[in-house]
């Protein structure tokens, strides 16, 4: 009987590890799989974001001091792992159509003013300098970035919610960018077809990558590990001399990376520390930031249309915002819905790039207002 007793008592019923938030979690979890797997929301980024959340609220020691995830997060801290995410981004992404229209990085800048907005939401809530900044990133819609920032602002309490926000808005992009683009556009702006993109050269597409290396981590030298690594994978692709190194940047090593990132960013969701006030701040601030890049994205297309006489698409501008090629998927699909003729995803690729390096600089401008 008392072999059977602690048994018993060791079960997550009874240990007293589990309360009601670790309940909510746990169906929070359960609806992220099913997003995941039935909807197919972005399943590499959510399957393993939802695991994390299952197994932390189920045994909360997996993430304290010595357990299995815990030491996952450590590369999230050391920036380790989101710098390997933009190797593997670059690698796996073409930066033709963002060369081919160089006017495509005013629109990922207008995207990123959702950023700022929601620094300014962040402080008039209440949040210090610092966790605002962090925490405004997810406007961006781009995780690397906000887990980055995050540690380089001291601010690894707020790392695992404003980790898990960022992530789920990129996996919610096709749900919650197409409202907001159909209501700041007509259906004959949705259906402006662009002309087609001239062809980059090949030493175009090698000088790229260096030259934005150097000029921007000249100016900003703290965004060197994400600009730098984003570029390096690029000019692995380009370079046309380094296969094994492209492939293995854009597959194995990209998805190894996912695997711990996901699951580490998932298990700083134990109910006790994520059911806060705080953190539900962080979740609206995100979503409010993640809405105003995605419209000011489309507002500076429509600005963008207007000056070139009807040339560009507005929805377009959507895809300013770094979810890579989401964003860019998101823009074809409501093009496609108003006029099945029209193929607008090498166009929006170019804003979509643009995003990526815009939210690059805004971490680092950032930093270096806070002295990092």
């Amino acid at each position: 009987m008392e072999v059977l007793q602690n048994l018993i008592d060791q079960t997550a019923f009874f240990n007293g590890t589990l309360d009601w938030r670790s309940y909510v979690m746990i169906l929070v979890a359960f609806v992220f799989l099913y997003l995941a797997i039935k909807k197919g929301y972005e399943p590499l980024l959510l399957i393993p974001i939802a695991f994390g959340m299952l197994l932390v609220n189920i045994y909360p020691d997996i993430m304290n001091e010595g357990g299995l995830l815990s030491y996952f997060f450590l590369l999230d801290e050391w920036s380790i792992l989101p710098s390997l995410i933009f190797m593997g981004v670059g690698a796996m992404t073409d930066f033709g159509p963002l060369i081919a229209n160089p006017k495509s990085f005013l629109l990922g800048a207008a995207a990123q003013f959702g950023i700022f907005g929601a620094y300014l939401f962040a402080i008039l809530m209440g949040f210090n300098g610092k966790a605002a900044a962090a925490i405004s990133i997810i406007g961006g819609a781009d995780g690397p970035t906000s887990i980055f920032l995050a540690g380089k602002l001291g601010q690894t309490d707020l790392m695992g919610p404003i980790a898990v926000a960022a992530y789920s808005y990129m996996s919610l992009v096709p749900i919650i960018q197409p409202p907001i683009m159909k209501l700041l556009t007509t259906k004959k702006d949705r259906e402006i077809k662009m002309e087609q993109l001239r062809p980059v050269s090949k030493l175009e597409r090698i000088l790229f990558p260096i030259v934005v290396t150097v000029v921007v981590c000249l100016i900003l030298p703290t965004t060197a590990p994400l600009v730098g690594m984003l570029m390096l994978g690029n000019l692995f692709k380009e370079s046309g001399v380094v296969k094994q190194l492209s492939e293995t940047a854009s597959n194995a090593m990209m998805y190894i990376v996912v695997i711990l990132l996901g699951t580490s960013v998932g298990a700083k969701t134990s109910g006790a520390n994520f059911l806060q006030v705080d953190t539900l701040k962080i979740v609206v601030l995100g979503l409010v930031a993640f809405a105003l890049g995605t419209a000011a994205g489309v507002l500076f297309g429509k600005l963008m249309c207007i000056a070139t006489k009807g040339k560009v698409n507005p929805l377009i501008g959507s895809a300013g915002v770094s979810a890579v090629p989401m964003a860019a998927r998101v823009s074809q699909k409501v093009g496609a819905e108003a006029d099945p003729t029209n193929f607008l995803l090498m166009h929006a690729m170019g804003p979509n790039v643009a995003g990526v390096i815009g939210t690059a600089v805004a971490a680092g401008v950032f930093m270096a207002i806070f002295g990092i």
